[in-house]
């Protein structure tokens, strides 16, 4: 195993450890945050029902729109608000947070930033 599967071993493991402890309802849905060295992706999910009530992420047309690129913690703040006003649209206003096996630090930790800022509670 060469490291960087070793990385992304240890990587799936944490996120199963967290998944193992985080799971959406109906009343309350886990935002759950992927990052990858280019994109930051945002969801609302309804584990019961296995849907996804809303999305976000730097590829989405308002995001584009603004002209940055989306691996900073600028942007990831920005697909925090869209992800926060998203839900409160869809009528979530109290969510579950799902790092991903990331730590709280960085651009996980500006999203969910954005998403509190944006009026969402976790």
């Amino acid at each position: 195993m060469n490291k960087y599967q070793a990385k992304k071993a240890g990587l799936e493991r944490r996120k199963r450890r967290v998944r193992a402890k985080v799971f959406g309802t109906a009343k309350r849905p886990r935002l759950t945050v992927h990052r990858t060295n280019a994109h930051i992706y945002a969801q609302v999910v309804n584990d019961v029902t296995s849907e996804t009530i809303c999305s976000a992420s730097t590829l989405s047309p308002e995001f584009r729109a603004t002209g940055k690129i989306g691996s900073n913690k600028e942007a990831a703040e920005f697909v925090g608000k869209l992800i926060g006003e998203r839900a409160l649209k869809s009528g979530v206003s109290k969510v579950t947070f799902d790092r991903g096996g990331r730590i709280y630090h960085g651009r996980v930790k500006a999203l969910a930033d954005g998403a509190r800022a944006a009026g969402l509670k976790f």
